[in-house]
């Protein structure tokens, strides 16, 4: 099928975690894909809040994704994933891991959870420790004990199936919305010691062809 696919354009900037989960789902259904990056400036051609990008994707964040096979431009990594799921997966290979009804909410609730919290109190940590103005150690410790928090959730869940999913049976499309924000631990000054769970799920997905040539795509370099 990828042989008579156009390839998508991933709008994506090298240190971001959401458009490598896009790259990530991408290779793993061998669809063709282009990265273009993106800087976090208001420069009109080159940056995210810029008037080029802006027309692609009014929030100004990465990833979006425009499809010349079909016309359809998304943005959000949530909204981008699922994007892909649909069109591309036909055989299900990164989808729900069963099909009741319970295996969708399973999925969707990990999805989710990635998506509203886990990803989102990352985030803000980063921000109180590297990027804030001023120094705000009240913030930057509030988000610090919700992250950990979230990996308390996930180190739970990981047990379930001795480190190498997220939902049982293989990895899926959940994993990936994971993997580029759990493996920001050591910017984030987080620590793995407390989850062992979560450390060898992480060092299992860093052997994974999709992963490695999804950061590749990425970041612009082998």
């Amino acid at each position: 099928m990828a042989a008579h696919i156009k390839p998508l354009v991933l709008h994506a900037h090298g240190t971001s975690p959401n458009p490598a989960k896009i790259a990530i789902a991408l290779e793993a259904l061998h669809i063709p894909f282009e990265v273009k990056q993106w800087d976090f400036s208001d420069d009109p051609k080159s940056g995210v809040k810029g008037t080029e990008y802006l027309k692609i994707n009014e929030n100004g964040r990465v990833p979006a994704i425009e499809d010349p096979n079909t016309g359809v431009v998304s943005w959000e990594s949530g909204a981008c994933m699922n994007y892909v799921r649909r069109v591309y997966d036909n055989g299900n290979a990164i989808g729900p891991s069963g099909d009741s009804a319970q295996d969708l909410v399973d999925f969707e609730k990990w999805e989710y959870f990635l998506l509203s919290t886990l990803g989102p109190m990352t985030g803000q940590t980063n921000w109180f420790k590297h990027y804030n103005s001023q120094k705000n150690e009240d913030a930057l410790q509030r988000y610090t004990a919700q992250t950990y928090r979230c990996y308390n959730v996930l180190e739970g869940q990981l047990k379930k199936t001795g480190g190498e999913s997220i939902l049982p049976s293989r990895v899926t499309a959940v994993d990936y919305h994971f993997e580029p924000w759990v493996r920001m631990y050591s910017f984030a000054g987080l620590s793995l010691d407390n989850y062992p769970m979560i450390k060898k799920w992480l060092e299992l997905m860093a052997t994974r062809e999709e992963v490695q040539e999804g950061y590749i795509k990425i970041q612009g370099k082998k």
